[in-house]
């Protein structure tokens, strides 16, 4: 979106058009509703942008639910967003610890602050970029007065009368369709004032769930957050933020239900057993927490490889934190005859599972030619240097 397009969005004229559209979906709806639109003689501008967040909408349902319906979007904006549950419970740690102003410090097209105004806290939502900082004010313009939105530098921000801040430091090229990742030293605001920030005023910092390890302040509360099974983002909390005696956490959200996992430091993991009757994975942001070892003590597994996150079980128990198989048999690597074999079984729907081996999925099922009307799982790893095929069933 440019400044032409957002001008012309924003207008009653505009707006009302948006709604109008509803949501697109299908490339074909696109060119149709395009063709149409430019015939009745409206400007090219206005047509570019309200198709364009007519299908942003739809793609938005996703992270914001029936809010998509009333909101505007950038690509970028939507892609780097949290979703709006996510959102609440941050929000909601804030609420907990008596935080009454907060500042949104690189606020986005403002999921997050959507979350904090939502839950009746004052926002200052600030912004970089001009575009952006506009559809955030559109966004956070039914909160009224107590979500204050300003175009600025993360920097340059008056933070007096602000009891703490949340930091989403800009990891991307600027732009607001296609960007690439930078490195840390190329963030902004910078990861060494975002830290002095974090350590002299209550703060969350949201990252991604990749980030390196060793750059994490010792005084801070790390907690990584997966939903519906895809690791999405690590918070640093600070100050008040921060909960007592607690440095590593793992948030797993799946559907409405929200489980963690928390610990003083990383855990040591599991010492290696045999293969048991029960194979189980670690849920990604168990992993990236390091409490794989926490989560085998509960079950009574142990490591099917010390550097691979794969535990086994005898136990018929399962967790949260894992998604858990019950192991049918072992199956011959070799793919033709792992091919003969499921043919034998007669499966037909395969689910495909790999750690520590180097398969393409999707390649492989191709060679399998399945066929047949039995299901299950199929497991790829190896213990040392030996390959590990397992036929499997979820629990």
């Amino acid at each position: 979106m440019d400044h032409a397009e957002l001008t012309a969005l924003l207008t009653p004229e505009g707006l009302r058009l948006v709604d109008e559209l509803g949501v697109i979906v299908s490339p074909a709806d696109v060119t149709g509703a395009v063709s149409r639109l430019r015939a009745s003689g409206l400007s090219p501008d206005l047509v570019s942008a309200a198709v364009g967040q007519a299908r942003l909408r739809g793609r938005a349902r996703a992270k914001f639910g029936p809010f998509a319906e009333r909101m505007l979007f950038t690509r970028a904006g939507l892609e780097q967003a949290t979703r709006l549950s996510v959102a609440a419970r941050h929000a909601g740690r804030f609420r907990d610890t008596g935080v009454t102003r907060v500042a949104d410090l690189g606020c986005g097209i403002g999921g997050d602050a959507l979350g904090f105004a939502g839950i009746g806290l004052d926002v200052l939502a600030v912004d970089a970029d001009e575009i952006t900082a506009a559809i955030a004010a559109y966004n956070l313009a039914p909160f009224g007065d107590a979500a204050t939105v300003t175009c600025a530098r993360a920097e340059d921000v008056d933070l007096s009368g602000v009891d703490a801040v949340w930091l989403d430091p800009a990891r991307r090229t600027a732009g607001h369709t296609e960007t690439t990742r930078v490195g840390a030293a190329d963030w902004s605001p910078s990861l060494d004032w975002v830290f002095d920030l974090a350590g002299r005023v209550p703060a969350g910092v949201k990252l991604g769930p990749a980030f390196d390890r060793t750059l994490i302040p010792d005084d801070v509360e790390a907690q990584w957050i997966s939903v519906d099974g895809s690791t999405i983002e690590l918070v640093l909390w600070s100050g008040t933020l921060a909960r007592d005696g607690i440095r590593r956490a793992a948030l797993v959200i799946r559907g409405d239900a929200a489980h963690e996992l928390t610990a003083g430091d990383d855990t040591d993991d599991a010492a290696v057993r045999e293969l048991g009757e029960y194979v189980h994975e670690p849920d990604g942001a168990v992993i990236r927490a390091r409490l794989i070892g926490e989560v085998a003590r509960s079950l009574e597994a142990g490591m099917l490889d010390p550097k691979i996150a794969y535990l086994t079980s005898d136990a018929a128990v399962t967790s949260p934190f894992v998604q858990s198989f019950r192991v049918r048999e072992r199956l011959p690597s070799d793919v033709k005859a792992l091919a003969r074999a499921l043919k034998d079984r007669g499966i037909g729907t395969l689910e495909i599972k790999k750690r520590g081996v180097d398969v393409d999925p999707a390649a492989l099922r191709t060679k399998l030619k399945l066929r047949g009307p039995e299901s299950a799982t199929l497991i790829l790893t190896r213990v040392g240097s030996t390959r590990l095929t397992l036929l499997a069933d979820r629990i």
